[in-house]
């Protein structure tokens, strides 16, 4: 067992290296609230079981392991990248290997005026009052030791910037792949997405691997929503399932913002994915949408929490697990209605579809509610697939595995037809249809 000042001995030695890297020198006015970040991590050490909000996900493997900084990855082609772009007319894509921006295997396209796509260590450079304005303002650090170790680590990760009264037509993508090397490495992107008032735009993450290997992302992203702004997001990953993947969404709604996020997961061995929404004005709506599909011993943990600080603001969440072999699902959803909070309109659902008989869910839907004139509502199914519609494809002349295929294909459908970038959910749709061949 590592003990936690060796893991604290560990990561400073990786901190020392990013302060004296180019990152360390673009974000050198983020001096204070790196240090800060680290001496928080090293109070808290990485959550264990004993944590309520860990009590089924287990980091001793992530804690337990020497990760080195994350290797340059130099050498990907645009061969490579090309299996992973969307295939949308006009899409905006940006490129990172290894958790570092790579300009030649992006391509920004043509955007509208004002409109800032690129790396975020470049952006610390060249647009620092917007990144100072909001860098670190929402991912706290305090209780979120993954978001202090990433805080103090940051060196790039993606910024994007639509201004005032813009549409961005076309999907923003933003690409994060994985190449293994000898040793088990480390990368903390850090997105940072502002969205000024009256504005639009759908933005694309994708975290995938080139190979297999025992890679760790720690990635926080914050999106600030402005003032009646329309923001559709897609988080998907797809990494190896030897991967260890933490990541932490934020989400700032200013008033009358609409906000739509997906998180669709397939890859990993151990996946954390958190989403804290704060409806910070009035008239705000979020919707949380999820989807997972796992196997083996795959073990995903969504834990979402959405905070409903003022008057008239709406959400909804919808989070789906499929669920084969040994794998684990967890789920854990809050939404906190404050005092002032009246008039709220919120929905929490989740659903798991186990496949094996050794799978295993655990869900904690939950509602903490001080306003009095609300309407919020809550619940969670777990079960196996329904033996009368199996026993009736089958009478229909269909396979019992191809009937079981077609009724776990509808129970994802219904997740992935709420996607809106055509291209992708063709993407993911076939990714689904090949994780239930034979």
């Amino acid at each position: 067992m590592v003990g936690l000042k060796d893991i604290s001995d560990t990561y400073r030695s990786h901190l020392a290296r990013v302060e004296k890297s180019d990152a360390g020198d673009a974000f050198r006015w983020l001096h204070p609230l790196r240090e800060a970040a680290f001496a928080r991590f090293c109070e808290l050490g990485f959550p264990s079981v004993r944590d309520e909000e860990w009590r089924f996900t287990n980091t001793a493997p992530i804690a337990n392991t020497a990760f080195a900084p994350a290797p340059s990855g130099e050498g990907v082609d645009a061969d490579q990248v090309a299996p992973f772009t969307l295939r949308e007319p006009g899409a905006h894509r940006i490129v990172f290997v290894n958790g570092r921006f790579v300009p030649a295997l992006s391509a920004a396209g043509s955007l509208p005026g004002g409109v800032i796509l690129g790396g975020l260590c470049d952006a610390a450079r060249e647009h620092r009052l917007i990144v100072e304005a909001h860098l670190g303002q929402y991912a706290t650090i305090e209780n979120h030791a993954f978001s202090a170790l990433n805080t103090a680590m940051l060196e790039d990760g993606a910024f994007v910037y639509v201004p005032k009264g813009t549409v961005v037509d076309a999907p923003i993508h933003l690409l994060f792949l994985s190449v293994a090397d000898a040793a088990p490495w480390v990368a903390h992107p850090r997105n940072l997405i502002v969205t000024e008032t009256s504005s639009q735009a759908t933005i694309v993450e994708t975290y995938a691997a080139l190979d297999g290997g025992v890679q760790f992302t720690n990635a926080v992203t914050e999106i600030v929503a402005g003032e009646n702004t329309v923001i559709d997001h897609y988080r998907v990953g797809c990494e190896s399932t030897e991967a260890f993947h933490v990541g932490a969404l934020h989400l700032h709604l200013r008033r009358s913002s609409t906000l739509t996020s997906h998180s669709i997961i397939f890859g990993g061995a151990l996946v954390r994915n958190d989403i804290h929404a704060n409806l910070a004005e009035e008239d705000c709506e979020c919707t949380l949408n999820g989807l997972y599909m796992i196997e083996g011993t795959q073990h995903v943990d969504n834990h979402l929490v959405i905070d409903h600080a003022k008057p008239h603001c709406r959400s909804w969440e919808y989070f789906k697990g499929i669920l084969d072999g040994k794998s684990r699902g967890v789920f854990s959803g809050r939404i906190n209605v404050h005092e002032n909070a009246q008039k709220t309109d919120a929905k929490q659902t989740n659903m798991s579809l186990l496949l094996s008989d050794h799978a295993q869910v655990q869900s904690k839907p939950q509602l903490e509610i001080f306003a009095d004139d609300v309407k919020c509502t809550h619940g969670a199914t777990i079960g196996q697939l329904d033996d009368e519609a199996v026993f009736y494809l089958r009478s229909r002349g269909i396979k019992r595995e191809d009937a079981r295929s077609l009724l776990t294909f509808a129970f994802a459908g219904e997740n992935l037809n709420k996607i809106r970038v055509a291209s992708l959910r063709a993407q993911l749709e076939q990714h689904v249809r090949i994780k239930l061949s034979p």
